[in-house]
């Protein structure tokens, strides 16, 4: 190596690195397609396009299998509100391997519009936005705060489809 040389400039790029680069960076990987139960039939779209808007439909926690996530149980209950926040943000990437899957990438989304994150709770327990932030703080953090940000609902429900703890749906607008 020749002492004397000049080090080569790195290239300037303006655009942020892509969503799936933020994932890995993140440690995250999206679940492979759902596996549904034998016998259930689900006639309807993950993701539904109009114009420019994505309708979501609403998805529960996968394993990296695309089995579903057997994580039953009431939060406030049987699951702590932490474990509810990991099994929110696992629902997450399980709507955005749908969105890959339908779109061809993650970086077709412009901006998200809304969130509705339903939790199977225990009577009384009241902490559902600290349950569904494990959705918005992932949005968020791959988004960004002008891009990730988004109206939300946080509701508790006493059952949910096969006993999931969390499931959610979301809006999304398109570039």
């Amino acid at each position: 190596m020749n002492p004397t040389a000049r080090p080569m400039p790195i290239p300037h790029t303006s655009s942020p690195p892509s969503v799936g680069a933020r994932l890995h960076a993140l440690g995250l990987a999206l679940p492979a397609p759902l596996r549904v139960p034998d016998g259930v039939i689900l006639p309807f779209a993950a993701v539904h396009v109009v114009g420019t808007r994505v309708l979501i439909s609403g998805h529960g926690p996968q394993h990296p299998d695309g089995s579903m996530a057997d994580l039953g149980g009431r939060v406030g209950a049987d699951l702590d509100e932490a474990q509810g926040y990991a099994v929110a943000r696992l629902t997450t990437l399980s709507m955005l391997a749908s969105l890959e899957r339908s779109l061809g990438s993650l970086d077709r989304i412009k901006r998200w519009v809304r969130v509705f994150g339903m939790v199977r709770c225990a009577p009384g327990f009241q902490r559902l936005p600290n349950v569904i932030n494990g959705c918005s703080d992932l949005l968020l953090a791959l988004w960004g705060p002008e891009l990730g940000q988004h109206a939300r609902s946080a509701v508790g429900m006493a059952e949910l489809p096969f006993g999931i703890p969390v499931e959610i749906e979301a809006e999304a607008e398109l570039h």
